[in-house]
């Protein structure tokens, strides 16, 4: 793998093999701190997600499905070390590919990513089943059967870690998979084909194949074949992929997009919300799902919290992902770093003040960079108060009443997370409770139990991840009943 180290070229990974586009097509990696390009693609499209299908199908039929769990839970298992082993090499290309801090690629992203499949290794060795006795002298027993082939569509914000949480659990009940990597992220999922072949994975058990969504995405989507689909992305992407996969009344499980809101009250803890707050804003360049864009600060403590919180959003550094003191590395590709521009200048034109930040980074020349960007004085209903970002970018808006921020936090047709801050545990219980999200942190961010449930509601997604959520999506529920 040391080969790697400064970008690799894709191929295909079908049954165990690194394939070449049948078409011949490729297309350029560009590194989006550099511009630079660090490898060629393979552009992959219907006839390679059949190939993929079928080699899928194979490994199911001839013994994946059958597979003792002990034997699944030792190959989870090595998988997670092998990921380990080798932290440095796709730390590297994770922060080559996303354009983010290798700090945060090499403590975050590939740490938790090794740490999916040591749980589900762990949690299937654990695993019992359900039984329910009748008085009529009859036991019922449940019984949890692997769907068959899933088809999985991964983001590029958090390629491998976000990958892992839905393939790790998938492995885990004896399905197979072909998954399509974001076009923009594809090398740390193309190298996990030599991870699986070094852990022992049987050849078709996961198969990778590149391109667009439109062509791969779309070819997944919609192949009678495939059982199940599981999805992080863009709120529009999941309603093109449900209409597509309707069809085969397939089971989806979607991750979708968030405006979250993260409400502080008066009575908080103000030093470690300003910490906190930085980190659930701006981490990532923002562009991760729970980032808390809309920032509520009770009228009592708003200037406090403006003045600080600003002060700090000016001391972060902006610059070389490689470099250890660099906060805020790049944004992911020139497509997305104008979009976001585009909602900055959108901002002015709505009538916010841009207290810091608002543009490019001047003095660096090449790569995707935006400034931290903090704007006050939008109204509730505006586009940037309301639409999803997914850069560096937050609103800040005064509330007075818990009646009064409840109502503003839940005004969105997202509902993916939230945080609270207060000193009072009876407020943060009575407002936690009528958050519409599907994970409220209290005092806290970003802190995540592996069992406990996550997803979205509303337009924020379909299903819960994590634990035995995870292993009901990717398994066929059955009931068994036994008279005696």
């Amino acid at each position: 793998m040391k080969e790697y180290m400064n970008g690799m070229d894709c191929l295909h990974y079908i049954n165990g093999e690194y394939v070449a586009p049948i078409n011949g097509k490729t297309f350029e990696n560009i590194n989006p701190a550099t511009e630079e390009v660090i490898g060629k693609v393979a552009e992959g499209g219907e006839e390679e997600v059949n190939m993929a299908v079928e080699a899928a199908k194979k490994a199911f039929n001839n013994g994946w499905k059958n597979t003792k769990l002990s034997e699944r839970a030792a190959i989870l298992r090595k998988v997670g070390d092998l990921i380990l082993e080798k932290k440095q090499i796709l730390s590297r290309l994770e922060t080559f590919d996303t354009g983010k801090p290798l700090w945060l690629s090499s403590t975050v992203d590939i740490p938790r990513a090794a740490g999916s499949y040591h749980f589900y290794a762990n949690f299937i060795s654990a695993m019992g089943t359900d039984a329910y006795p009748m008085e009529v002298g009859a036991m019922n027993i449940v019984v949890r059967r692997p769907l068959g082939v899933v088809g999985m569509i991964n983001p590029w914000n958090l390629p491998l870690l976000l990958l892992s949480a839905k393939l790790a659990p998938c492995l885990a009940m004896g399905n197979t998979v072909v998954l399509k990597p974001a076009r923009w992220t594809p090398m740390t999922a193309t190298l996990l084909g030599e991870i699986f072949k070094e852990a022992g994975l049987p050849d078709g058990v996961v198969n990778i194949v590149n391109g667009a969504g439109r062509s791969v995405g779309e070819a997944i989507a919609e192949h009678p074949d495939i059982r199940a689909i599981a999805f992080t992305g863009e709120t529009s992407t999941g309603k093109n992929i449900m209409k597509t996969g309707a069809e085969s009344l397939k089971r989806f499980s979607f991750e979708l997009g968030g405006k979250n809101p993260n409400i502080i009250f008066a009575d908080c803890d103000l030093d470690e919300v300003i910490e906190t707050t930085l980190k659930s804003s701006f981490i990532n360049q923002g562009a991760v799902c729970l980032c808390g864009s809309r920032i509520y600060v009770q009228r009592p403590i708003y200037e406090e919290f403006l003045t600080r919180f600003v002060a700090r959003t000016r001391e972060q550094i902006v610059g070389d992902p490689l470099e250890s003191n660099t906060n805020i590395g790049a944004l992911i590709s020139k497509q997305h770093y104008e979009r976001v521009l585009e909602y900055i200048q959108l901002a002015k034109e709505e009538g916010g003040n841009i207290l810091t930040g608002g543009g490019k980074v001047e003095e660096l020349k090449q790569g995707y960079y935006i400034q931290p960007t903090v704007i006050v004085g939008l109204d509730q209903n505006c586009r940037v108060s309301k639409e999803e970002i997914f850069g560096p970018v937050v609103t800040i808006h005064p509330f007075d009443t818990e009646e009064e921020v409840i109502e503003l936090a839940n005004d969105t047709h997202y509902g993916l997370s939230a945080s609270v801050w207060t000193k009072d545990s009876h407020r943060a219980l009575r407002v936690a409770h009528q958050i519409e999200a599907g994970t409220t942190w209290v005092n806290t961010w970003f802190l995540r139990d592996p069992r406990a449930p996550y997803g979205g509601e509303k337009q924020s997604g379909i299903g819960r991840q994590g634990g035995m959520f995870s292993l009901d999506f990717y398994s066929e529920v059955s009931n068994i009943c036994i008279k005696y």
